[in-house]
């Protein structure tokens, strides 16, 4: 069955682009909308649960300790993109936080460094490839990931924070590691998932234009040249 699968997903994607008027931002929304109403369906059902209970269980500080861990291996993958951005200063900052919290934060459970003045930062390669103009394409809705495009979908199994886990050979450990880091990043979205819910009439286009919207902000570091919303 699973050589179909990417098959049936190439036949979808052009059914749903033949059903529906292209959309300059979103060509493909006749695919991505049912993709999203799925992931909608496993949110509601699985992960907007398991992320409510980890938020009930978890005291505070064991929350910002693990949100701290993650976040310290995702610096290594910050400093590397803003390398390969040009960007010295900020790399170089980037990765001297992972040392110093790595080490007298203790594995990065405490943020040491930006109290000592080292900034955090966001960069990925899927920014890096937007930094030097390589164009985001249509917009894209990955099963059970979300919101990316035709760009960043494949660029994100570069960084090493996607990497990391797949280094580790113990498969109990690096399957926990990977579902931990996605509870609490879900946990971090369950304000944002409200405000969603209370303000959009259209929930897919809603959160469409406003992943767009801030990945081009990323993509410039807050200052987007005017024109259209493509890269």
């Amino acid at each position: 069955m699973k050589p179909l699968l990417p098959l049936a997903l190439a036949t979808l994607l052009a059914a749903g682009c033949a059903a529906t008027p292209p959309n300059p931002r979103d060509p493909w929304e006749g695919f991505n909308r049912p993709v999203h109403q799925v992931n909608d369906a496993v949110d509601r059902a699985v992960l907007k649960p398991v992320a409510e209970g980890y938020v009930k269980v978890t005291p505070g500080f064991a929350q910002e300790g693990i949100g701290n861990f993650f976040e310290n291996i995702n610096d290594v993958g910050t400093g590397l993109n803003n390398l390969l951005q040009g960007k010295g200063r900020e790399g170089a900052g980037d990765l001297g936080r992972f040392v110093v919290n790595s080490t007298l934060g203790i594995l990065g459970l405490w943020d040491v460094a930006t109290p000592i003045g080292l900034e955090k930062h966001n960069e990925d390669f899927g920014q890096t490839l937007g930094w030097w103009g390589v164009p985001s394409g249509p917009y894209l809705v990955l099963p059970i990931l979300g919101p990316s495009t035709l760009r960043d979908a494949p660029a994100r199994w570069v960084d090493p924070s996607i990497s990391y886990n797949r280094s580790i050979s113990d498969v109990a450990v690096r399957n926990s590691l990977y579902a931990l880091d996605g509870i609490r990043q879900r946990a971090a979205l369950l304000k944002a998932g409200k405000v969603l819910e209370e303000a959009a009439l259209d929930p897919y286009a809603f959160s469409r234009d406003a992943w767009i919207q801030r990945r081009r902000h990323l993509v410039f570091d807050g200052k987007p040249p005017k024109g259209p919303d493509d890269e």
